[in-house]
């Protein structure tokens, strides 16, 4: 009996190198240091370490503020009083806005009370608390909240404790950190979400 004719050929998995490259057998013997996996790194699941899962309850906590923010100032739940609430046709932004008072109070106070206004700040104030809570479109909310927390910032100026910094840009660096660091890929969706073929087509909704 042939034992050696009609053998199925086995495909060897990729090889990568630290890098992600792949590399071949020749560059494999030459450098087997530089072998990081046998298995494609965009495929292979990250283990959470410790400072993923600290990344992760950051993330929570800030997107918890910003939801808790919209869901009182729509409905009056807690600090926000009842017949203020949004659902009443009270102006989520009129209190704050009409009583700026700083370098740019006069425009801000133009834009106090506008039905836009209400709607895009109110949005924001959902759309980053969202994002944030499920870690999905991370990078969409740092653009967002760029263009939210950067305006509430100028709002604020001139700053009482602090020449450039406040809670406002503490904020957004954060918000910026954890779409650079992929935050939501750890206890969130952010993983399901990066597979969908919408985030594939556009990578900017990460």
């Amino acid at each position: 009996m042939n034992t050696t004719g009609d053998r199925k050929t086995v495909a060897k998995p990729p090889v990568f190198d630290v890098k992600g490259t792949a590399m071949t057998d020749s560059a494999i013997s030459t450098h087997p240091g530089t072998v990081d996996s046998a298995v494609d790194p965009a495929t292979t699941p990250k283990r959470s370490t410790g400072g993923s899962r600290a990344l992760a309850v950051a993330r929570i906590v800030l997107g918890w503020i910003f939801l808790w923010t919209f869901l009182d100032k729509t409905f009056g739940l807690y600090g926000t009083p009842a017949d203020r609430a949004w659902v009443t046709g009270a102006s989520p932004t009129q209190g704050y806005l009409s009583n700026v008072d700083g370098t740019f109070s006069s425009w801000f106070a133009a834009l106090s009370g506008s039905p836009v206004t209400d709607v895009l700040f109110m949005g924001g104030m959902a759309g980053l608390g969202v994002a944030l809570v499920l870690g999905i479109g991370l990078r969409t909310a740092a653009i967002g909240a760029v263009a939210l927390l950067g305006s509430l910032w100028l709002s604020a100026l001139p700053l009482e404790t602090n020449p450039v910094i406040d809670q406002h840009l503490v904020y957004l660096a954060a918000i910026v950190a954890f779409a650079a660091a992929n935050a939501g890929d750890t206890w969130g969706l952010g993983r399901a979400w990066a597979r969908t073929r919408l985030v594939r087509r556009i990578p900017i909704l990460r």
